[in-house]
């Protein structure tokens, strides 16, 4: 084993420890959250996993993103039998390790189709880079979308760009080296992209090429191994996140609302005629429990967190939010994006205080009263995000805990009280307008 092999070693190690501290960190952070059980129809929710999650099915929505996101990610999955071959070549030493196990023809038609991935791959990325800084297309931006998050979907990009050109730079390099019968360049693929670089790079000396080929093959899997770890302070963690959220997603239809269990066991207690509604629950802390609704990221479940970490800020839901196209401050993307923020601040400071809350520091009444709760966003979003279970849980706490429901409202619920109904007149005089009107 060569000193360049123990160098690799131990970068792979340490890349790979740093993202699992990290990804751990991020997972602590989503336990914060209150325990739900979505346990039941794991076969539904596997079909659902399948078909929104590795199927893209969502994204056809919007045919021509959809088909270059299909590039990539096709890329993504595909290639990553290279990068196990390079992993395996860093280690042992080897070169084309996968050739002297498999067929040669199949390695030849694995390593074209990586050459073809990565072309395909470049094109996509480019094109989503004219999308955002050229075309310009509304849903990119918004006031929530500060600098961080217009840097970070542009260096993605820039990222994956700079990787696909390293690796067929490699491969052109590569394929000189075994033309020239070089010792440890074995004879082996085939290059359809990297061929047209050929005439480019074959004037160079055998040495310059091994150069060429060490370091782009080092500038390759020390990028992959740098956006391993960078994937996790990104908005691309849905690449890992995506999976778990479309399995854990609510598979109510639409529009049907959940009953607190607060709310239930208070009715509950209100109609035991043994009960004392002013002993505390058993096995409580009173003051950590929260009744009603949500104030904090910590009041919310674990599967809303879950989900603000998988949003890849794509827009789509403030795109179709007729509240937000209609100037309201309302931005369900910024609710998800404030929700991840503000439970990665509570991550960082344990168990100390920092006299700060969701509602009110980061997500603003106005916000949550210009809500239509039309599902619109929930139903755009590609991976079955759900937005709007974060915004009723905080209007849940205004109106439960606080009493600071707009005017509209509560007009409504002293008559609800009063008087059995919406309307401001007694149960007695609702068929008054039938007498009128005879």
């Amino acid at each position: 084993m060569q000193i360049e092999n123990i160098i690799f070693i131990l970068i792979f190690v340490f890349a790979v420890s740093l993202f699992v501290i990290n990804l751990r960190k991020i997972i602590s952070n989503i336990k914060l959250g209150k325990d739900i059980d979505r346990s039941d129809n794991k076969r539904l929710r596997l079909r659902n996993m399948i078909r929104v999650a590795f199927g893209q099915s969502k994204m056809f929505n919007r045919p021509i993103a959809a088909f270059l996101h299909l590039l990539i990610y096709v890329g993504f999955v595909i290639i990553n039998i290279e990068v196990v071959e390079i992993i395996i070549d860093g280690i042992f030493g080897t070169h084309r390790f996968l050739a002297h196990i498999i067929n040669e023809n199949l390695y030849s038609f694995l390593i074209a189709s990586f050459e073809i991935l990565a072309f395909l791959v470049l094109f996509s990325c480019f094109a989503f880079l004219a999308r955002r800084n050229i075309i310009r297309i509304k849903r990119f931006f918004g006031n929530e979308m500060t600098s961080w998050p217009k840097t970070d979907a542009n260096l993605i990009l820039i990222f994956e760009i700079l990787l696909m050109f390293a690796f067929i730079l490699m491969n052109t390099s590569d394929q000189i080296l075994q033309s020239r019968n070089i010792d440890h360049y074995i004879t082996a693929g085939a290059f359809p992209i990297s061929s047209l670089i050929v005439p480019f790079l074959d004037h160079l000396t055998t040495s310059s090429l091994i150069f060429i080929e060490r370091f782009t093959w080092w500038f390759h899997i020390l990028g992959i191994l740098a956006f391993l770890n960078y994937v996790l302070i990104s908005k691309h963690l849905h690449i890992f996140f995506a999976f778990p959220s479309t399995y854990y997603a609510n598979l109510n239809k639409l529009g049907k609302f959940d009953n607190l269990d607060s709310v239930t066991n208070e009715v509950k207690l209100m109609l035991d005629p043994n009960a004392d509604p002013f002993a505390a629950p058993q096995n409580q802390d009173q003051s950590n429990v929260r009744l009603f609704g949500a104030k904090d990221a910590t009041d919310l479940n674990w599967v809303q967190l879950l989900n603000s970490y998988s949003c890849t800020e794509c827009g789509r839901c403030s795109s179709v939010c007729p509240a937000n196209q209609t100037g309201k401050l309302l931005s369900p993307r910024k609710v998800m994006m404030d929700t991840r923020d503000r439970i990665e601040e509570i991550g960082k400071l344990k168990d100390e205080k920092d006299n700060k809350s969701l509602l009110g520091d980061y997500i603003t009444k106005e916000e949550l009263w210009a809500c239509t709760t039309c599902n619109a966003c929930t139903d755009a979003c590609p991976i079955n995000l759900d937005p709007l279970s974060i915004i009723v849980d905080l209007r849940r706490y205004l109106v439960m805990e606080e009493s600071a429901a707009p005017t509209e409202l509560n007009n409504m619920f002293s008559n609800v009280e009063n008087n059995g109904a919406p309307w401001q007149f007694p149960a007695a005089d609702r068929l008054k307008w039938l007498d009128e009107n005879k």
